[in-house]
């Protein structure tokens, strides 16, 4: 069951130099120290992740992109 319902909106500036984001994260409003072990989603792959834990989706907003370094 998702710990969120709707897609948690990532800026391209939210996502590490190799274009993802951890889960869970306080960008989507969990507390992290009660949540599920910590995983890497590859976000700048397609524009989307789903956390395979939680199910919570994080996705680039419309009209951002990733570059990277």
């Amino acid at each position: 069951m998702s710990t969120t319902t709707a897609p948690v909106e990532l800026a391209a500036s939210d996502l590490n130099p190799q274009g993802g984001v951890y889960c869970p994260n306080t960008l989507a409003g969990m507390a992290l120290w009660s949540s599920h072990p910590r995983v890497f989603l590859d976000v700048a792959k397609t524009g989307q992740a789903k956390c395979a834990y939680c199910g919570t989706v994080y996705r680039l907003k419309d009209g951002e992109h990733f570059h990277a370094h």
